[in-house]
């Protein structure tokens, strides 16, 4: 079994600003502003939360398992 990364560089797509954050374990975060342009990020089509569209590391569901049972992705 491969270790669970919990920390996730997101890019924003608008002003290219990087910003590691923790992600949660147990939920999907569906929205995230930036801290510096301030638009709101939210995921891609086809995509369960804004870490698997923006982030350097798919969130904790999608790593175990490849689905999202939190949100049904």
């Amino acid at each position: 079994m491969t270790d669970i990364i919990t920390d996730s560089e997101l890019t924003c797509p608008e002003c290219k600003h990087k910003e590691l954050l923790e992600m949660p374990t147990d939920a999907c975060l569906w929205f995230h502003e930036c801290t510096v342009c301030k638009i709101l990020l939210k995921p891609l089509k086809g995509d369960c939360c804004v870490f698997c569209s923006y982030g350097s590391v798919p969130c904790p569901p999608i790593q175990e398992s490849g689905s999202c049972s939190s949100c049904g992705g």
